[in-house]
């Protein structure tokens, strides 16, 4: 469900803030306004679908504006930027969610700010984020990053990350069976220059397949600026936006 726009991201952000709180604000306007038109389109209610904030390269200020906007779930592709970060708005009480690839050394720190992780691609991470996670005393959510590359070979992880869709579910057994991990769903990217609409219609079948196994795992993230319509159409719970909500960062997330 929607957080409401609480009217302020606080003193702090006055003055010579304000301009940039408007075209935020604006930005959010505009991007609720599509996935309300995609919702429709697909027969589906707006608030079965949760936009992140992937505010990479953007500074903590930004993550303080989109709080104050209602945005309640933010996302970070890269540990050495998402900890500070998350540290800095540790006030704010948002959902972090790590969505760009993540190599085993990281799952320690990742493993202290992360409520969900979006990319967990074979089954050394999961164990690895398990373990930290048990550590830390907390349960991570994790979503299985399914590559969508049909020239991918299968047990080889494809060049943005992800599991073959054959592998999806031996990587779903292996995070659902680490304690400190929560099974939430399927991730993935839709392939460069191909049809995301085919793409995500791909993840979709293999998002049925976890749940026929792991019901509770319902959560499935795709579509970003871009491509965000044919996401939602194929099932979407949630978008991985950054481009539409903070504006141009060249060829990253979002």
């Amino acid at each position: 469900m929607r957080a409401r726009d609480t009217g302020g991201a606080g003193p702090a952000h006055a003055g010579s803030g304000s301009r940039r709180r408007e075209r935020i604000r604006a930005n959010l306007a505009a991007l609720r306004g599509r996935v309300d038109a995609a919702c429709a389109a697909a027969g589906r209610s707006p608030d079965d679908v949760t936009i992140i904030a992937v505010t990479k390269t953007f500074p903590a200020s930004d993550v303080r504006i989109l709080a104050g906007l209602g945005v309640g779930d933010v996302g970070e592709n890269r540990d050495q930027e998402a900890a500070p970060k998350a540290a800095e708005c540790a006030d704010l009480g948002l959902r972090w969610h790590f969505v760009g690839q993540l190599q085993t050394n990281k799952a320690r720190s990742v493993a202290r700010y992360a409520h969900m992780v979006h990319s967990v691609d074979r089954p050394r991470l999961a164990a690895a984020l398990g373990a930290r996670a048990r550590t830390e005393g907390r349960e991570v959510g994790c979503l299985v990053q399914v590559d969508l590359d049909p020239a991918s070979e299968a047990g080889v992880l494809g060049p943005r990350g992800g599991a073959d869709p054959r592998d999806a579910l031996a990587v779903a057994d292996a995070v659902a069976a680490e304690e400190g991990l929560a099974l939430a769903g399927v991730m993935a990217v839709a392939p460069r220059g191909g049809d995301p609409e085919e793409a995500f219609a791909r993840l979709n079948a293999v998002a049925a397949e976890v749940r026929a196994r792991y019901p509770q795992a319902r959560a499935v993230s795709a579509g970003m600026s871009a491509d965000l319509e044919a996401a939602v159409a194929q099932g979407a719970t949630h978008l991985r936006v950054g481009t539409a909500l903070l504006d141009d960062r060249g060829p990253n997330v979002g």
